[in-house]
């Protein structure tokens, strides 16, 4: 289609259009006329323009109704036609502003006329692109004092729309129409800079619609969140840039002096304001009560958008008004340090941003400088926090968190004088204490039990993604949000980082003391102070600060292990086990509870009057947990002191392993992952490597305790645990233990067989691991390849096939046979017994070896332990504990696996073993029964 570039030719296509619009106003003709000023240039139609807007302007002004559908075709060509040309002429502007927003008034209701949206967004998108169309200076002469009232009609209509429109796209449209009026608009077309005049017309012309805007956007910003995130962003924007024009104290000072009022008409003369410095008292005033509202919402608003555009209004806020808004400086400076630890990584970058430009350029709010806010603010959260985190709910609690971490991390180093305040420092640890509390009615921690220790030989990098707190989760009084906990400990890693580390060491060391209520909380925040004073999980916003030497790191790490594993805090009461010990039932520290295995019920154990009461289930839980924190506290020690660790090694991993055998399977664990921290940070490259490494001082240890094991009950469980975590190289420092262990079991089998019959099955274990039999294997698969013969020939293969507990029918028919004719030679039988004998010239060929026969070659090591444990276990076989008497067959199980390949040292202990077997097949619990026929 051709384009009519000059203004002539254009004239001749759009006067017949124009000419019959004037005379019939019709949805047709406005269309027509669109049509004919798309193929015109905009150049020409700069020419044209007030000619062609004539008909238009015409169509809106004719007295009487019209169709809605006509004034938004109108409108719409009327936006078509600016959006191509400027406005030169003031009053044009001015004209077609009233015109425009006419559009969208009833007289008769004095309200905004109940027209379609579709009219709606045609009128606001024509008024925007009317103030954008106007003519470089020509729209600063717009902002007089005679163009107030049109003005603040058209700010009210657009507030009102922004408020009240239930489409989302007409909230927009008008919130974006209000910036431009307000002279906010972002486009290349306004001017950037005003001078210094320019700035003080616009400023007094807008502080006449500062209440309306401020209250109605403060409506539209803490309104539902459904409405779209969008629209609360640019609601605060209006917010924030509109008070930081009017109230902008470089525009405040050039206003302290009285000023003569312009020369108006009387009546627009009551619309104006002087801002002389009692209406900036009020404003700021009455400000303050909405910025606090906003405040209040816009902070836990969900969307990170809006929370960021509220980190933008306080930044404008406090640089451009901290002196006529002094009263919202606290709040501010509240709600921005309250996001510095946002979810939201983008409104945490802008947020720490922001706070470093203000104290590195030491801002001034008010008459006090930025930290001496920050100190007051601090002191008075400290004051309200017990009581705010005794009646928050979660969320309460994560924002008043937020807000102390913030005001630890601005202040820094400064901290320090906070906490030198002795009540300050009660309240504080007093609500840490508080909200830490953990809740003790689980009876789930006491009922795991840890019955066969797993190999535990994985590397450090491995469960290094594995941390303790994952393996039980821990249930709090007072508050159930993962998050709350999160908030706790980079507030104590922020006290320990920042604060004096012995002071706080000191008073927690107190608390800890003072109560066991306060016992488990103390251990949590010592933990956390420790890794904070390391600095390895801390974002230091101060260069100048001085952290903590290793030293002194050290030092104190050292008084808080002893106090950990002292005798009264390292030994406490997990579980109920009744045993034998000198006649009477005693409670003992830890064991397995009276709970059979596989069984569907669970005998409560009752004790006689004489003996100590039984603990409740609350506080087995609460030993569980201090013990379970106290390991954790070791691990972070660990993690904190890195190689200097080392140092501390030998005193504290030997409680450590003792905690790795327990059998509350919660402290296992626990202890587990706290040693492959200690490989971590020590540099081992696994439990194996750790436990090898130190095998001579965890073997002393072990030899000295067990003459003293009524002091020390739990010393088995550490050579438990070595074994199941070592190789055969530990065999020749253990041998000497071995045999301690086993003259134990001889003075004390009465009182100590439960512990030590659990030491001998992993050290048989162990044994069956280290020392494999392959040619028993290599005899079994030839002797499977034979034909059958007779039941003679067929009894080393069916030992064999015992050995692999894969009994046939038929090898349990040889073996009662078997059986019954070994019963008739016992009984006297003479003629059974030669047959015996004929058959004994066999058995010497199994002997290959050409040493003389005076000469025994020496055994094995792993052969004369299997040997002297066997000859114990034998003698456990009878006794009247099920639990013992099922790990004893256990026990011989595995002495026959380590033995098989030594007749001469196997079949004498199987036939002293022989008759205690027979009596548990006949007459025992099902249990021993299927245990014994296994064993034999």
């Amino acid at each position: 289609m051709a384009v009519f570039d000059t203004p002539k030719e254009a004239f001749g296509v759009l006067r017949p259009v124009c000419v019959q619009l004037t005379k019939i106003q019709t949805v047709e003709n406005v269309e027509h006329l669109q049509a004919q000023l798309r193929v015109v240039s905009d150049t020409a139609l700069q020419e044209l323009q007030q000619y062609v807007l004539f008909p238009l302007r015409f169509t809106l002004k004719t007295p009487g109704p019209k169709r809605e559908r006509l004034i938004q075709s109108v409108v719409e060509c009327l936006t078509f036609v600016l959006s191509s040309t400027c406005v030169k002429d003031q009053d044009l502007l001015q004209e077609l502003f009233s015109e425009l927003s006419a559009c969208l008034y009833s007289p008769s209701s004095q309200k905004p006329a109940a027209v379609s949206e579709e009219l709606k967004l045609a009128v606001i998108q024509g008024l925007s692109t009317l103030m954008h169309s106007a003519y470089g200076d020509i729209v600063l002469t717009f902002y007089e004092p005679s163009i107030l009232p049109r003005l603040g009609f058209a700010v009210s209509l657009l507030l009102g729309l922004a408020e009240q429109e239930k489409s989302k796209q007409i909230k927009i449209a008008a919130l974006k129409c209000l910036q431009v009026l307000l002279f906010q608009c972002e486009c290349e077309d306004h001017p950037k800079s005003l001078e210094e005049h320019e700035q003080k017309q616009l400023g007094d012309l807008f502080a006449s619609f500062l209440p309306g805007i401020s209250t109605t956007l403060t409506r539209v910003i803490t309104g539902d969140f459904k409405q779209g995130h969008s629209i609360v962003v640019s609601s605060l924007s209006i917010f924030y840039k509109t008070v930081g024009f009017i109230l902008a104290d470089e525009q405040l000072r050039r206003d302290s002096t009285v000023q003569a009022k312009p020369a108006v008409e009387h009546r627009i003369a009551e619309l104006m304001v002087h801002r002389e410095a009692d209406w900036v008292k009020n404003t700021g005033d009455k400000l303050t009560v909405l910025i606090k509202k906003i405040i209040e919402c816009v902070s836990v608003h969900p969307h990170w958008k809006v929370r960021l555009e509220l980190v933008e209004l306080v930044e404008v806020l406090l640089l451009k008004c901290s002196q006529s808004l002094v009263e919202s400086a606290g709040p501010l400076l509240k709600a921005l340090v309250g996001l510095v630890n946002d979810e939201s990584p983008e409104v945490q970058a802008q947020c720490n941003k922001v706070l470093r430009h203000f104290a590195l350029q030491k801002v001034v709010v008010g008459n006090r400088a930025f930290a001496d806010i920050l100190s007051e603010n601090l002191h008075s959260l400290t004051t309200s926090l017990p009581r705010l985190m005794n009646s928050q709910d979660d969320q309460g609690k994560l924002s008043t968190l937020s807000l102390l971490l913030g005001y630890l991390k601005l202040l820094g180093p400064k901290v320090s004088f906070v906490l030198n305040s002795v009540a300050h420092l009660q309240r504080l640890s007093k609500a840490l204490i508080q909200v830490l509390e953990l809740d003790m009615a689980d009876i789930k921690i006491v009922e795991e039990r840890h019955w066969n220790s797993d190999d535990l030989s994985a590397s450090p990098k491995i469960l290094a993604s594995q941390p303790w707190n994952q393996i039980q989760r821990r249930y709090f009084r007072f508050f159930t949000d993962e998050r709350v906990f999160l908030l706790l400990r980079q507030v104590c890693q922020l006290l320990g980082f920042y604060g004096n580390l012995y002071l706080l060491v000191d008073h927690f060391m107190e608390l800890y003391h003072e109560s066991v209520v306060y016992r488990k909380q103390a251990a949590m925040i010592l933990n956390e102070l420790i890794v904070g004073a390391a600095g390895l999980e801390v974002e230091d916003l101060h260069e100048k600060h001085i952290k903590t030497s290793s030293e002194e790191l050290r030092e104190i790490v050292t008084s808080i292990l002893e106090e950990y594993t002292s005798q009264e805090n390292w030994h406490l009461v997990t579980c109920i086990e009744a045993e034998e010990m000198g006649g009477e039932l005693t409670v003992k520290q830890s064991g397995l509870q009276a709970i059979t295995p596989g069984a569907h019920t669970c005998q409560v154990i009752s004790f006689p009057a004489s003996s100590k009461p039984s603990p409740s289930i609350c506080s087995m839980n609460s030993n569980i947990w201090q013990i379970c924190i106290q390991l954790e506290g070791i691990g972070h020690f660990a993690y904190a002191l890195q190689k200097d660790f080392c140092l501390l090694l030998m005193s504290v991993l030997y409680p450590v392993l003792e905690k790795a055998g327990d059998q509350t399977l919660l402290i296992s664990q626990v202890a587990t992952s706290a040693m492959m921290d200690i490989c971590h940070a020590c540099g081992y490259d696994s439990l194996q490597h750790l436990i090898n490494q130190n095998s001579d001082y965890l073997v002393n240890g072990i030899s000295l305790n067990l003459r003293h094991l009524a002091l020390h009950p739990h010393t088995p469980k550490v050579l438990e645990v070595m074994l199941r975590n070592s190789d055969a190289s530990l065999l020749p420092l253990v041998v000497d233990v071995v045999q301690d262990v086993l003259a134990t079991l001889d003075q004390f089998y009465d009182k100590r067989a439960t512990s030590i019959v659990s030491v001998l099955h992993a050290l048989l274990t162990a044994l069956a691991q280290w020392f494999p039999d392959t040619s028993n294997l290599t005899l079994l698969q030839e002797q499977t390849s034979e034909k059958e013969g007779s039941h003679l020939s067929q009894r080393p293969t069916t030992l064999n096939k015992g050995f692999r507990n894969t009994a046939t029918a038929e090898d349990i028919e040889l073996f009662l046979l078997n059986y019954l004719k070994e019963k008739n030679v016992a009984d006297g039988n003479v003629s059974d017994f030669d047959n015996e004998e004929e058959e004994q010239p066999v058995l010497p060929e199994v002997d290959e070896n050409a040493s003389p026969p005076d000469v025994e070659p020496p055994l094995p090591v792993q052969i004369q332990i299997a040997r002297d444990v066997m000859e114990r276990c034998i003698h456990l076989l009878s006794d009247k504990n099920l639990k013992i008497r099922l790990k004893v067959l256990d026990v011989l199980d595995l002495c026959v696996v380590v033995l098989q390949s030594h007749k001469n040292q196997l079949l004498p202990l199987a036939h002293r073993a022989w008759p205690s077997l027979v009596h548990r097949l006949t007459n025992d619990d099902p249990l021993a029964v299927l245990r014994a026929f296994k064993l034999i």
